[in-house]
């Protein structure tokens, strides 16, 4: 018998398989779309929120004077302070904090403003503008992170900024619930339709509610722009105001561009169409279409119609008072 050891057997070196041309296709697909997707998801509230912030945005810089304009403070749950203004009604001034109160005692509407996703207050003042020369005044607040406001804005963020302005006008300036006319645009739709529902269903809802240029849900919105993207898996911030508005019991003016090319007219209708059809005061729903505009061209495009609209709406929201 033979001594000798027989060789190590050498394991057989294969080459890997070559792919077929359509996963090469796939993985060429595939990984952009997950590297989107990840970005997407991971920096979706850098993509929702655009604000400009400023170190200090006194009422001298707004261009309705000091006369009319009034720094203004919130405090949110979280303990942020919010800066703001306070615009009173065309013809009506006021020098000192007591005679600033003593205006706001005089019963006008007064209207609480939610702005949209980008700038800060005063990139708003021509609509400021349109409503208080329909006779309201107009508490307008930056959201967390915007303008002078600290914080990072979020959806629950924005909610607790929402009601910190409505208790800054109920309980410190005492303005009656039934004199506020809450005021969403765009995004800030999502807010004050929040806010509107929460109140309603506390049996303390505001005067009325007008909605300009926002949507039935932010995943909505977001779906039309990404349609390739699972954005109702992934989106955190879901601003859903179609669910929301069921429970609003106050009166509805929304008005909305047909060549909207943000936040498309049909979302808007689809907010409206979940809206319920009357008050609790039983003014029907208004929904006033702009043939001329786009999402940040309203009031160039259509003032007249909008502040016609406002006009007529304020006063059923909030009844002259008997003398």
């Amino acid at each position: 018998m033979s001594s000798k050891l027989a060789p190590p057997i050498s394991p057989t070196l294969r080459r890997p398989p070559r792919l077929t041309w359509w996963k090469r296709w796939l993985l060429l697909l595939t990984v952009p779309y997950l590297g989107t997707f990840i970005m997407l998801a991971s920096f979706q509230r850098s993509l929702i929120y655009h604000p400009f912030a400023a170190r200090s945005l006194p009422a001298n810089q707004s261009v309705f004077g000091t006369g009319r304009t009034h720094d203004v403070t919130a405090r949110t749950e979280d303990n942020l302070d919010l800066r703001g203004w306070l615009v009173l009604a065309k013809g009506h001034t006021a020098s000192t904090d007591e005679q600033f109160q003593a205006e706001l005692a005089e019963g006008r509407p007064v209207v609480l403003y939610f702005g949209g996703n980008a700038a800060n207050r005063t990139y708003r003042l021509l609509e400021v503008q349109v409503l208080t020369e329909a006779g309201a005044d107009v508490l307008i607040f930056d959201y967390r992170g915007y303008g002078d406001s600290p914080g990072e804005p979020s959806e629950e963020g924005l909610a607790r900024d929402a009601r910190a302005a409505w208790h800054f006008a109920t309980e410190l300036k005492k303005i009656e619930s039934r004199r506020i006319v809450l005021y969403g645009e765009s995004l800030g739709g999502g807010v004050a339709v929040r806010l509107a529902s929460e109140l309603s269903l506390n049996k303390t809802p505001p005067a009325g509610i007008i909605l300009r240029s926002t949507f039935s849900s932010l995943t909505d919105a977001a779906s039309l722009h990404f349609p390739f993207i699972p954005v109702r898996w992934m989106l955190i911030d879901r601003f859903t105001s179609d669910q929301r508005i069921r429970d609003v019991t106050c009166p509805l003016l929304q008005f909305h561009g047909t060549s909207d090319t943000i936040v498309p007219i049909q979302l808007g209708q689809k907010l409206f169409a979940a809206a319920p059809e009357k008050s609790s005061t039983g003014v029907a729903k208004t929904f006033l279409k702009l043939p001329q505009a786009d999402h940040n061209d309203v009031l160039e495009t259509s003032r007249p119609e909008v502040s016609k609209a406002i006009r007529e709406f304020l006063p059923m929201a909030v009844p002259p008072e008997s003398p």
